[in-house]
């Protein structure tokens, strides 16, 4: 069954998904099957599905996941992009060993809608998809050439994250059921690209009373152990 029988002509969906690791914002990449070009977790849209249902589908695919933090947040339809698309379509096929008739479906002009998703990192259990043979978390700040216009739409998910940080309180997607100030302050603080007064920004905090304190983290010393928190229900 081809392409076109399947999914929605010139319609795409393209998926920033982040995690939080040792103090880095992570983007989940995938590597086309034996070609060096990196990509975003990206997929069509089915002709009996809504395009939120295909992003929920592709992130479960990806990463095991259900009900995770998803927003929609641009539609990248730019007509530059499709210039690039026929040229780098056929050399990832190419690399693939894939047939030329593939490229078919792909080659027409592609309008991706742009989501982001909040994961906590040590729940996903990464899987490629069947066009992708590895796939790794790479630091939002320093990732290489990606596929097509997938660095612009990553920043563009950053942009969007960074405003919705105090607006929706997304950080918390991030973190574990539980967590201190401290980790809450580093999510912040990396997400915004900058270094926040800590009195401040727990006074900011703990004026939103949405957190519960419940017990000290153990670090060897009870005096000196930070509290942990988690959201109120």
């Amino acid at each position: 069954m081809g392409l076109e029988t399947q999914y929605l002509p010139s319609i795409s969906v393209d998926c920033v998904i982040f995690g939080f690791h040792e103090n880095q914002l992570k983007v989940l990449l995938l590597k086309f099957k034996k070609s060096p070009v990196w990509a975003l977790a990206g997929g069509f849209v089915g002709f009996e599905e809504d395009v939120d249902q295909a992003a929920a589908r592709i992130l479960e695919e990806r990463t095991g996941l259900k009900d995770i933090y998803l927003e929609q947040f641009y539609t990248f339809g730019d007509l530059a992009r499709n210039y690039r698309a026929v040229d780098e379509h056929r050399d990832v096929n190419a690399a693939m060993g894939g047939a030329v008739e593939k490229l078919d479906f792909v080659d027409q002009r592609f309008i991706t809608i742009g989501y982001y998703a909040l994961v906590d990192y040590s729940k996903v259990v990464v899987n490629p998809s069947g066009v992708s043979d590895a796939s790794e978390w790479m630091d939002v700040s320093a990732l290489p050439k990606l596929f097509l216009d997938h660095n612009r739409i990553v920043l563009k998910a950053l942009e969007s994250l960074r405003r919705s940080l105090d607006e929706k309180l997304v950080a918390f997607e991030l973190l574990g059921d539980t967590f201190t100030m401290s980790e809450l302050q580093v999510v912040y603080e990396t997400i915004l690209g900058k270094r926040l007064v800590r009195t401040n920004f727990q006074r900011k905090i703990l004026s939103l009373d949405i957190l519960e304190r419940i017990e000290k983290k153990y670090t060897g010393g009870a005096h000196k152990a930070p509290y942990l928190y988690r959201l109120k229900t």
